[in-house]
């Protein structure tokens, strides 16, 4: 199923769902989350279930893992961009596109966990090493949404962040059934 949603209110109000506070969280934790976050799922990938949809229409695990991989390499590519352009506009991602060609649940598991550490952190040395003038540095994605350095890094934490969520319940589910 293609997500709809624009994302963007997690920046204005809490996420009812995974808890998410976009709006109180700090920006000096953005480097260190996405640290917590890999590793978490990391920790994840290790269940039995990982391969298991906890229904039809909810990714597995394993895609998941897949799918936060491609965030810490599309957002690192972005972050860039913002860095060393004035306001870009940034090439267009369909997240449920690049899934699908993707074949996220036929990927390597364990690659697909290595690549997550590994690009989760690469972009978190990223925000580590930013100058206090580049967090408001502009950028545009392709549906008009406008993100300054720090917007930008609060709305990115915030995926993770869900999809643990997302992970965490699904396997609640898996269980039960």
């Amino acid at each position: 199923m293609r997500d709809s949603k624009d994302w963007t209110w997690v920046l204005q109000r809490p996420c009812s769902e995974c808890g998410f506070d976009g709006p109180n969280f700090l920006r000096s934790d953005i480097a260190s989350t996405i640290r917590a976050q890999a590793t978490r799922l990391a920790e994840l990938a290790r269940s039995p279930l990982v391969a298991s949809r906890p229904a039809a229409t909810t990714w597995s695990a394993h895609e998941y893992l897949c799918h936060v991989r491609d965030v810490y390499e599309l957002y690192a590519f972005r972050l860039d961009l913002m860095l060393t352009e004035d306001d870009p506009l940034y090439p267009n991602w369909d997240q449920d596109e690049t899934a699908a060609n993707e074949v996220y649940s036929e990927q390597d598991l364990g690659e697909a966990v290595e690549a997550l550490v590994a690009n989760g952190h690469r972009l978190a040395a990223m925000f580590d090493g930013l100058a206090d003038e580049q967090w408001d540095r502009p950028g545009r994605r392709s549906d008009g949404a406008g993100f300054t350095v720090d917007t930008f890094g609060r709305y990115l934490v915030h995926d993770p962040h869900h999809h643990i969520w997302d992970i965490e319940q699904g396997y609640v589910d898996l269980e039960i059934s």
